[in-house]
């Protein structure tokens, strides 16, 4: 089992609205790099809420539509010398992204949950001869016991 830091408990039982900040930059259209600086240098950045995995490589979690909100404000933000603002992203394209995301992770998902029935089911096998094994190998004893009993009995050691 993983490692679990939780940084903001009130989010337990609430996994769904939280998203990895790898995740969160596909959301956004972004690079991971480019969020990894968000965090360093704005104080405003969403705070962690989660963290998993084990402590040399977490995987970092953030409420979604906290970082949403903020992606919006940092997008839309004059860029270098630029005095033009740039081009704002839809919210219907975040959206967007955000139903493709969740779409591969249904699937992904989904097909995990299906190797994971095979594996069980195959161990089920496993375990069902293992225990016939077990009964036939405990009924051998019981018999070489019987009979050494039995040899005891009627050879007594003098």
């Amino acid at each position: 089992m993983q490692p679990v830091t939780w940084l903001r408990p009130e989010f337990q039982g609430r996994e769904d609205e939280l998203i990895t900040l790898s995740a969160a930059a596909n959301l956004a259209g972004i690079s991971r790099s480019a969020v990894s600086n968000w965090a360093k240098r704005h104080k405003n950045f969403p705070p962690l809420a989660l963290l998993t995995g084990p402590p040399t490589k977490q995987i970092k979690w953030v409420v979604r539509e906290e970082f949403l909100d903020f992606a919006r404000t940092q997008l839309n933000k004059p860029r270098g010398g630029r005095r033009t603002p740039t081009v704002q992203r839809p919210t219907i394209t975040l959206r967007a992204n955000e139903v493709s995301h969740y779409t591969q992770q249904v699937k992904r998902l989904t097909d995990l949950i299906a190797r994971y029935k095979q594996a069980l089911a195959s161990t089920e096998a496993r375990l069902r001869t293992a225990r016939q094994r077990l009964k036939k190998a405990e009924a051998q004893l019981n018999a070489e016991l019987a009979a050494a009993k039995q040899h005891s009995a009627d050879h007594p050691q003098k």
